[in-house]
């Protein structure tokens, strides 16, 4: 196994995920306990000294499980972290009863790493709102060393991870960012990871195979990946990719079953950093990947200023992209959420004033109405 240095520790470079652990019958909320505790042992046999849960995954199951599973090995033997579970506005004033809890259904004393659950355009607001304590309770855990390492997970865009870190930056030791080879610009994970950097925070990575999708190609792109690289499985290249990047310390797979576990361990045996001209094909195999499903928006905002409506039409289009990629998924409507009715995709009039404008002449109003409709709203 490969560690990574975190101040004084040595953590795994692989870190268990349980947000998709095995499950009963296609049930999220029914874990089969026996499979994932038989996962827990063979990743802390095979040196995975990092397990990451959150309140909500598997219907608030996921904690319980994972308390259960790692209470039969020594406290120092590993690192667990979970999250406050800022995605749910309900949550807000509630922190200290969500926290006492927390450490009840994990068996601990103490959380080594806790983080903001999910920082994003619906609840940035609230999380900054000194009203809810939310970072006044957590700071007061830290000092008194129920958490050990206090630091946020984002997938919001650009400006809200920026707003936090204005607010709170010079407190965080970590974030946890969705990053993967296709991300590193449609999501732009690469812009996030060099703000970090200006506040010197360390990276932590969560889909690192974009929900399963990076885990195989088409025969296209694999050949050319193949062609580099003969012995090496897809979904490493994308593991090799977070390999390259000196601001990760720790990469979390949502692994599944024992198959996948055993497949990512063997990945993180070794490190294999990608060669500049790796890098250049494997970023090359993603704009081919997206250039298949993606508007070709390049934000020129042309079209807002004809838009009678004031939409931020780049920005929802920015949305739609993710939307139609992803076949769904929650950050589209978990970013749309912030949004005032009159500035959704429905509002648009379809009176096509911004395609005669477009210098990519798409047709935005489809696009919008589209949109609408996978979204029901």
């Amino acid at each position: 196994m490969i560690y990574r240095e975190f101040q004084n520790l040595k953590l795994s470079a692989l870190g268990m995920g349980a947000m998709r652990l095995p499950v009963i019958d296609g049930d999220d909320s029914r874990i089969d306990a026996e499979a994932a505790e038989a996962m827990v042992a063979y990743a802390m046999e095979h040196g995975v000294n990092y397990y990451d849960t959150a309140w909500g995954y598997h219907g608030g199951q996921s904690e319980i499980i994972m308390g259960n599973a790692l209470k039969k090995y020594p406290r120092d033997r590993f690192y667990l972290a979970t999250k406050f579970p800022g995605y749910d506005l309900s949550n807000m004033d509630k922190v200290e009863t969500i926290f006492e809890e927390q450490l009840k259904k994990c068996k601990v004393e103490y959380f080594d790493f806790y983080l903001f659950h999910n920082v994003c355009e619906m609840n940035i607001d609230a999380y900054l709102d000194e009203k809810y304590g939310i970072y006044d309770y957590l700071m007061k855990q830290k000092e008194n060393g129920r958490i050990r390492h206090l630091g946020f997970s984002a997938h919001g865009n650009y400006d809200v991870l920026k707003r936090f870190l204005e607010a709170y930056g010079k407190d965080m030791e970590f974030c946890q960012l969705q990053i993967n080879y296709l991300d590193w610009t449609f999501q732009d994970a690469k812009a996030k990871v060099e703000l970090l950097n200006e506040y010197q925070i360390p990276v932590w990575v969560m889909e690192p195979l974009r929900g399963g999708k990076l885990a195989s190609l088409s025969e296209e792109n694999t050949a050319k990946l193949k062609a580099l690289r003969p012995d090496e499985e897809i979904p490493a290249w994308a593991f090799r990719f977070l390999q390259t990047l000196p601001e990760v310390k720790v990469v979390l797979s949502g692994m599944s079953n024992m198959e996948q576990l055993q497949e990512n361990i063997r990945t993180y045996e070794e490190d294999k950093p990608l060669t500049d001209d790796e890098m250049k094909t494997l970023l090359a195999v993603a704009d081919n990947m997206l250039e298949k499903k993606v508007l070709p928006c390049t934000a020129c905002h042309y079209c807002v200023s004809h838009c009678p409506q004031g939409l931020d039409i780049p920005e929802l289009l920015n949305l739609y992209n993710e939307h139609c990629f992803t076949d769904g998924g929650f950050i589209a409507p978990m970013a749309l959420s912030s949004y005032p009715d009159e500035k959704k995709p429905s509002a648009c009039i379809g009176c096509r004033s911004c395609e005669a404008v477009c210098p990519q002449q798409i047709k935005i109003s489809e696009a919008m109405s589209d949109f609408a409709e996978k979204l029901g709203m």
